[in-house]
């Protein structure tokens, strides 16, 4: 079930510090094992952009160091993908223990509250639009980041991680489409 087009959908965009080109989105549960120190068979596949494993989400941003506009959605049902607005676009499932996430900057620099998850514990569906990751790319501090991001969260049994959509030149050469 996907969202109506004129049911209103809170969304909350965060001004995120970016260090060394990752975020993490993580389950309240306790003491996160981030992804990027997992190997390859406790984790699921990267699609590029997004690795999931016990509760964290490892989110690769383009711009190296600075600052980017990250804009989450948290629907009780299926929104629909911003096609038009965003170069690539990954799904994968996630559980959450807690029904409760928040997005850390890397080192937990900052750590931005998220709304509570709709159907409290349980798998949910991550969708992560990525835009500009060719031009993001850079490693100096940027007041205008050319990449931006949205990440939308609804819950759904869990299923197969599925590339939506790649059309940037760094996505398609990670996810072995050139």
């Amino acid at each position: 079930m996907t969202a109506a087009p004129d049911e209103a959908v809170d969304v909350v965009t965060i001004a995120l510090g970016v260090d060394y080109g990752q975020a993490y989105l993580v389950d309240h549960s306790g003491e996160p094992v981030m992804p990027d120190a997992l190997s390859d068979d406790e984790q699921t596949p990267s699609l590029g952009v997004i690795s999931v494993a016990d509760g964290v989400a490892l989110l690769t941003i383009a711009t190296h160091y600075g600052e980017v506009r990250f804009d989450v959605q948290v629907t009780p049902v299926e929104p629909e993908p911003d096609l038009a607005g965003y170069e690539d676009i990954v799904e994968v499932g996630f559980e959450s223990e807690t029904g409760r996430v928040s997005l850390h900057e890397w080192g937990d620099e900052e750590v931005h509250t998220l709304p509570p998850l709709p159907a409290g514990p349980g798998w949910y569906r991550l969708r992560y639009h990525v835009h500009g990751l060719d031009e993001g790319r850079t490693d100096y501090y940027e007041d205008e980041a050319p990449d931006r991001y949205l990440l939308q969260i609804w819950p759904e049994e869990e299923r197969e991680a599925r590339v939506v959509k790649s059309t940037s030149r760094r996505h398609r050469s990670w996810t072995g489409a050139d």
